[in-house]
């Protein structure tokens, strides 16, 4: 990868105003976790700090995320105990990833802020991925579309019963 020195493109980029707080409105997590429907939500477990939900629009079949229960956009807000917390889940959810889906491996991460990718930048989220030898086929590559094997509602269920 080549690297050009321009030490000008920083005043453009602080223009946007990084780092700036702005005042979140509730997030869809936050509905989702005040709504007490679980099953419309995808809501498969309630800790006392987080809870574990299912993506809507998954990468992979089995495709979870862990989210606080109170709503931050900044990951340096998070206190040691809802990131002990948010751990001890994601070893909770594999665990019942392992045992039902059998999964060769996981993407555990997170996107913080707009500009790195997070979709919902208003309520921090940690995505657990379960990924397969072979998971990615031709359809992604030629059509931008990815197949999910499973309906959710199953997933949903099947995981539930183990949590």
């Amino acid at each position: 990868m080549n690297r050009m020195w321009s030490p000008w493109r920083s005043v453009y980029i602080q223009s946007f105003g990084a780092g700036k707080k702005r005042k979140a409105k509730e997030s869809i997590f936050r509905s989702a976790f005040r709504a007490h429907d679980d099953e419309k939500n995808l809501v498969l477990w309630r800790g006392k700090l987080c809870f574990l939900i299912m993506n809507r629009y998954p990468y992979n079949s089995g495709h979870l995320m862990i989210v606080p229960n109170r709503q931050t956009g900044d990951v340096q807000d998070l206190t040691p105990a809802e990131l002990a917390e948010i751990m001890k889940t994601a070893q909770r959810a594999m665990k019942a990833l392992d045992t039902l889906m059998h999964p060769h491996g996981y993407n555990f991460g997170a996107n913080f802020g707009r500009t790195a990718g997070a979709g919902i930048d208003d309520h921090v989220h940690f995505h657990i991925v379960p990924r397969w030898n072979g998971d990615t086929n031709f359809m992604p590559v030629l059509s931008d579309t990815k197949v999910i094997s499973e309906d959710m509602n199953v997933t949903w269920s099947n995981l539930r019963k183990l949590l």
